[in-house]
């Protein structure tokens, strides 16, 4: 079996990187939610600083968001793929969307 390079080893995975522009924050939440208001303001400052698009999705008017979040919003994703529910992490997230 050959040797796995460097740059592969175990526990390390391979990613590419995007642009700011090709990324998307998703914010799913409810009116009325203090937490989802909360959330907005963490994820409209980090998505400005970083050129990044994002997009707020309302759960009481999707019937398959509202199965699959209503215990958990705010939910945040990051290109499809769940980041974070109920509290957003500034530094996280631009973590996240550095990477």
């Amino acid at each position: 079996m050959a040797r796995m390079s460097s740059m592969f080893r175990r526990g390390e995975r391979r990613t590419e990187r995007k642009a700011p522009a090709e990324r998307l924050v998703t914010l799913i939440g409810k009116p009325g939610c203090h937490l989802c208001d909360d959330a907005q303001g963490v994820v409209e400052k980090v998505c400005a600083d970083l050129g990044v698009p994002w997009e707020k999705k309302d759960i009481t008017e999707d019937e398959e968001l509202h199965r699959a979040y209503w215990e958990q919003v705010p939910v945040v994703l990051v290109d499809g793929a769940q980041h974070t529910f109920w509290r957003v992490d500034e530094q996280r997230l631009r973590k996240a969307l550095a990477g």
